[in-house]
């Protein structure tokens, strides 16, 4: 009853590798239901055909996805759990008694062999053509959001320097319509500006100088870059990761990324689903020109205490006017160079005005209303957002986008950034993402079959 087993461990047994991996692992269904047979083809203009030692780089692209499967975030750690698990011996197809390639086989290839090159968001994208092979992917209603990833750096050791303000793509448009508003309201085109470079001072890590300082209402302050990514209603596959400084507004890049998608994958995109970060002017007009239907969260304003917020002025389209909760019009008067026309009240009238104390504390009495030359597309997307249709689609949101970013944190070591540097925070955001998406692929297969 109290044998131990010590005495028959070391006897000579016959065993199949094979036999010993469980048929339901999830490296066995990757193996099945991934074509891995790509990555030679992608990498193959970064070896030399000539010289150098034989390689084999699926096995290396292979032993990295295991790292972010299960989350191991050293690379000497993986090489030790790759000695000793059956199953990643297995999925790498290494016998019992192989030696495992060094660790520093992968930092080696990621500082030489692979660096200002795009191949970690070539082998996602790959795997994204798959899921669409698959029928996983509809591309037609997409959720977009962005969660902070830790950078490698202490936020107390920093330097403040002065960076230029980049230009907005969307400043020609948007000087266009403000030429033409004015013209319309038979206003005089504003004089050519003096170009005049604008700066902001920023914090600039002196342990990461790629990554952003963070400092946003109820979130702690830290260097960090954002994950923007994008998922779809289908299966919930990610379609799209992108890595910015943390200090990067979330809309910034939304519209170029959502082009990426339809021109790369050949979405044909209906809907969308966004929190209140990207309720911007440009976003919602840049969303209503692609003809899409934007369902964007609602953005609390909070005006000055004791005073009338703005949707207590009503806006009469056909007058262009303003109407105070007095009943007076507040009436056009000019359309400034930020883009916003501005709508003034009656100072004589103001000033007998019962609710004037409610209304403005200028010292002329006199209230003034502004509205984007642009409004016009964020009032169609809050109205699409209170529809019935938008309800529902908003609703998906925190089931979809959010859900993948927690899967990542949870299960994937997404918490932090494993290197410094924005490339290498991209390489562990995309091949993370392709991870989740490679998991959803094979379940889903296996549960098919």
């Amino acid at each position: 009853m109290f044998k131990p087993k010590r005495e028959t461990q070391n006897e000579v047994e016959f065993v199949m590798i094979e036999e010993l991996v469980p048929q339901d692992h999830l490296l066995r269904k990757v193996e099945k239901y991934i074509d891995f047979s790509f990555i030679n083809e992608k990498v193959r203009p970064l070896y030399s055909e000539n010289f150098g030692r034989p390689s084999d780089p699926t096995m290396l692209f292979k032993m990295m996805f295991i790292g972010y499967f299960y989350g191991i975030r050293s690379e000497r750690q993986l090489e030790r759990e790759i000695q000793t698990n059956i199953a990643y011996r297995w999925f790498l197809g290494l016998k019992l008694k192989d030696p495992v390639p060094d660790h520093s086989t992968i930092s080696w290839n990621r500082r030489t062999r692979f660096k200002d090159t795009n191949i970690f968001q070539e082998i996602f994208d790959e795997i994204v053509f798959q899921a669409i092979q698959h029928k996983m992917v509809g591309g037609r209603v997409l959720f977009t959001d962005s969660t902070h990833l830790k950078a490698n750096a202490n936020k107390h050791k920093f330097t403040r320097v002065d960076v230029e303000v980049e230009t907005r793509e969307y400043i020609e448009e948007l000087n266009k319509a403000i030429e033409e508003d004015r013209i319309n309201h038979g206003k005089k085109p504003l004089k050519e500006k003096e170009e005049v470079n604008e700066t902001k001072q920023i914090r600039k890590s002196t342990t990461d100088p790629d990554c952003g300082f963070m400092s946003r209402d109820n979130k702690q302050e830290m260097f960090c870059y954002l994950d923007h990514r994008t998922t779809d209603m289908k299966f919930n596959i990610i379609t799209d990761a992108y890595v910015t400084p943390g200090n990067v507004h979330d809309s910034v890049p939304y519209l170029s990324r959502i082009d990426r998608q339809i021109n790369r994958f050949g979405f044909n995109v209906e809907a969308v689903g966004l929190d209140s970060g990207y309720l911007t002017n440009a976003i919602c007009k840049g969303i209503n020109d692609r003809k899409i239907f934007g369902v964007i969260a609602h953005r609390r304003f909070h005006p000055t205490k004791g005073l009338f917020p703005k949707w207590k002025f009503d806006y009469v389209r056909e007058r262009d006017v303003y109407i105070c909760p007095n009943k007076e019009e507040l009436v056009y008067r000019t359309t400034t160079r930020e883009g916003y026309r501005e709508y003034k009240s009656n100072p004589k009238k103001c000033a007998t005005c019962p609710l004037l104390k409610e209304c403005t504390k200028s010292k002329n009495t006199q209230k003034v209303v502004t509205r984007h030359v642009w409004e016009d597309h964020k009032d169609q997307v809050r109205l699409n957002r209170l529809s019935k249709s938008g309800k529902i689609l908003y609703k998906f949101r925190k089931e979809k986008v959010e859900r993948s970013f927690a899967d990542s944190k949870e299960l994937h070591g997404l918490r932090y950034c494993r290197l410094r540097g924005i490339q290498n925070a991209s390489e562990q955001v995309l091949l993370t993402a392709a991870c989740q998406n490679m998991k959803k692929i094979a379940t889903h297969l296996a549960r098919l079959a």
